[in-house]
């Protein structure tokens, strides 16, 4: 049952994405040979006005085949209907079609969610809600009603909060010294804490008391608010946590495949909701990872289209042939490091 659930899961996230490319590739008359779910051997086919659309055996992927992209062969298409014979506006417009996609299908997800919850925990707002007796923070000086501005973590991360869950997010199982930015009255500290182990909550804290969520009801009328807020909050998070891959930080939490596959099997184990959320939360891993700036991704195809609007013609083509395939080597060298990640994980 758990491969059923993982397959639709996969499959609906690529669906979603996919059909953003396809309607908007149609909106602006640009032939599209197949619109593919899956990849590799052909299962099942089905031949449209002009589109083929066909099923393929492995669930890891889809894509559209539009006439003029790089490696499609479609004769008799003339260069007007091809994507390189449309304005660049629309090609950027097709290319984050895609991701628009999925960012859609998780804010519907989250307000719905939320909407049949009938309540939503508004986040605290970034303050000291008090301190633990005899822990770090007491020792180091904070008081109840410090405003954290900044934080900074032994690994070079930099958090900003805009409210205190976004601390939580970086500081669980944080074990390094950590510095606090606080605004008290006019005054600015900065404070360095180290966190120490807690039996009885079996985590590292430093101490600091988080002030209670604001409960609001939600109706129809806000639950989309509420839902792209809670959209705007986790892609943040995402974004942050890419730029500490930049950086060099957390490639050892990153999941393949195989993690993905346990994830969706421990939370359809917990109910039709958290199946669900999973699917919206995955649809905005897929939505923000497609805008890096890989040429085998939405976002450095959409680099290229950048670079030919500067510079006023086309790419070569060699050199374009060139920059997809190294974008495709790197995508490929991260999917065999994250698998093998996960069968770590999982045998060892």
């Amino acid at each position: 049952m758990a491969i059923l659930y993982f397959i639709i899961l996969l499959s609906v996230i690529i669906i979603v994405h996919e059909c953003g490319h396809l309607i908007a590739a149609k909106c602006f008359h640009v032939y599209c040979g197949e619109f593919s779910i899956g990849m590799g051997p052909k299962l099942w086919a089905w031949k449209g006005k002009e589109t083929t659309f066909t099923l393929r055996a492995l669930p890891i992927g889809g894509y559209v085949a539009m006439a003029g992209e790089e490696g499609s062969e479609f004769e008799g298409v003339p260069h007007e209907r091809t994507i390189k014979g449309v304005s660049h506006w629309k090609q950027i417009v097709i290319m984050l079609a895609g991701v628009i996609m999925n960012f859609v299908l998780a804010w519907l997800i989250f307000a719905s969610i939320i909407l049949i919850n009938g309540s939503y925990n508004i986040a605290p707002k970034a303050v000291v809600g008090g301190v633990v007796e005899g822990s770090p923070a007491e020792a180091a000086g904070f008081v109840e009603g410090d405003v954290i501005t900044k934080v900074v973590f032994a690994d070079g991360t930099i958090v900003k909060p805009s409210n205190f869950y976004e601390i939580l997010t970086y500081s669980m199982d944080n074990t390094e010294p950590v510095t606090y930015t606080l605004k008290r009255g006019d005054e600015t500290l900065e404070k360095t804490v180290t966190p120490v182990y807690n039996e009885q909550e079996q985590s590292w804290l430093v101490g600091i008391k988080i002030p209670p969520a604001t409960q609001v009801k939600t109706t129809l009328l806000n639950s989309g608010y509420y839902g792209a807020q809670y959209m705007g909050q986790t892609v943040k998070e995402l974004v942050t946590a890419l730029t500490r891959l930049v950086k060099g930080i957390g490639f050892e939490d990153l999941s393949g495949p195989v993690g993905i596959y346990q994830v969706t099997e421990q939370q359809a184990s917990l109910g039709l909701q958290n199946y669900i959320l999973l699917i919206a939360l995955l649809s905005l891993n897929v939505g923000v990872f497609n805008l890096l700036p890989l040429p085998i991704l939405d976002g450095g195809r959409i680099l290229l289209v950048i670079v030919e609007m500067i510079i006023g013609k086309p790419l070569n083509q060699k050199l374009e042939a060139g920059i997809t395939a190294v974008g495709v080597a790197l995508v490929l060298l991260l999917m065999v490091y994250v698998t093998w990640q996960d069968l770590m994980r999982l045998f060892i």
